[in-house]
């Protein structure tokens, strides 16, 4: 479990946006003014290079500027799963695939195994018949809509077939009675499964080379059905909490197949006083499935953000999906040994303020976060709210004549020169 503190309070970062959206307005009349400066003729061109500059720099002053640059930063992947390194295909036959292209070539399709970090292995399926899989490539445990299956009404059939085929059916000579092939090796069967994942999950033209692994991939695909997605092998729920500084903060879930799963502070967090504990404030080590883990945070704790880090080792679920970083074929679990998983949640405390001498709060304790949220009631403020103005409107008013008047001098300063020189 980490900890650290902010580096600026909720009141500066709620403020910065409103400022940059009400400058926004301004800004694009004095630029273009800037521009058509530039653009001017003449031998004092000289000129410009330091007219120009100077309006960037009134233009990079506006209060805002900094902050819709740093807006829109992507958020940090939730960890939990497993995460794995592809070994290589290893039970195979061929296929035939048709391109769209008109060209036919013949491809390996079978199983894959992936070692688990933390110990464990996983036989996986290729999920698309594009891409490539590159052995030592490193993959992370995904939902469906992390994954190429997002939005695939054909998901919870390919589920199906994995559940119904080669390895979770090792009868090899049931399944091939079944599927009407004749004899299936283990090579023929993964070769047909996985034939059958490919039309599901994008629509490829290809058959198995194999004439039984061709009519295990033709059954498969009709017989399949509706399988909901499979739960994570290691989640928290939800991955991020919040709430006052001497309370207990959550609770946040635990779900997993795992019999029992650990659950370790960080000793910066320890130092402070912040414990995970349960509903009744015992300290927690390990949890189960279905567990409700608390975040205790101190009275007089700095504001900060804790992580809760849960490990076990537990079957991965047949149905989830692997992704890589890399431009890499997406992998699907067929199989799993008991195999290494962690997840991670982050529970959020504000310091509360001291009430100002004489206010009327009702007892109520107030946050950084509710202060910056609540409006001010001054008097200027609500005469300016009947009118449809705020108080940051004479600020905004006096930005834009400024802006402007800036504007027209580098108009001036670029065209005067040009024009005493003619006169002379």
């Amino acid at each position: 479990m980490s900890i650290g503190v902010p580096a600026s309070s909720a009141s500066d970062s709620a403020s910065a946006p409103r400022t940059s959206a009400a400058a926004g307005s301004v800004l694009p009349a004095a630029a273009a003014a800037a521009a058509a400066g530039a653009a001017a003729p003449g031998r004092g061109s000289a000129r410009r290079p330091l007219a120009v500059a100077l309006l960037a720099a009134a233009l990079a002053a506006a209060p805002g500027a900094t902050a819709a640059a740093d807006s829109g930063a992507p958020a940090a992947r939730t960890a939990e799963g497993a995460t794995a390194v592809l070994d290589g295909l290893k039970t195979f036959g061929q296929a035939v695939l048709h391109a769209p292209d008109g060209s036919v070539r013949q491809i390996p399709a079978g199983l894959y195994e992936m070692r688990v970090d933390g110990g464990g292995m996983l036989q996986t399926y290729g999920v698309g018949v594009a891409g490539t899989a590159q052995p030592q490539a490193r993959y992370t445990e995904s939902g469906w809509s992390g994954s190429p299956l997002a939005g695939n009404a054909e998901a919870g059939r390919i589920r199906w077939v994995l559940e119904h085929s080669y390895p979770q059916l090792n009868d090899l000579v049931g399944l091939a009675k079944a599927a009407g092939a004749g004899a299936l090796t283990a090579e023929s069967a993964a070769a047909g499964t996985q034939v059958a994942i490919w039309r599901l999950a994008d629509g490829a033209q290809v058959e198995a080379a194999d004439p039984a692994a061709e009519k295990l991939a033709d059954y498969l695909q009709r017989s399949a059905g509706r399988l909901p997605e499979p739960p994570a092998s290691l989640h928290l729920d939800p991955a991020s909490v919040s709430g006052p500084v001497g309370s207990r903060i959550g609770p946040v879930t635990v779900r997993t197949g795992a019999q029992s799963v650990t659950v370790t502070p960080d000793a910066a967090a320890a130092a402070m006083g912040v414990r995970v504990v349960d509903a009744e404030g015992r300290p927690v080590t390990a949890a189960a499935n279905g567990s409700r883990l608390y975040v205790e945070v101190p009275a007089g704790t700095p504001d900060g953000t804790a992580s809760i880090s849960v490990q076990g080792s537990t079957k991965v679920p047949v149905g989830r999906v692997f992704t890589s970083g890399l431009p890499t074929q997406a992998q699907i679990v067929a199989g799993s040994s008991e195999s290494a998983a962690a997840a991670r949640a982050t529970a959020v405390w504000p310091q509360p303020l001291v009430a100002a001498a004489g206010r009327a709060d009702g007892g109520n304790v107030v946050t950084a976060a509710s202060a910056a949220a609540e409006p001010s009631t001054s008097p200027d403020e609500e005469r300016l709210a009947t009118s449809g103005s705020s108080a940051a409107t004479p600020v905004i008013a006096s930005l834009a004549v400024g802006l402007v008047v800036l504007g027209g001098l580098v108009v001036l300063l670029v065209r005067k020169r040009p024009l005493e020189e003619d006169e002379a």
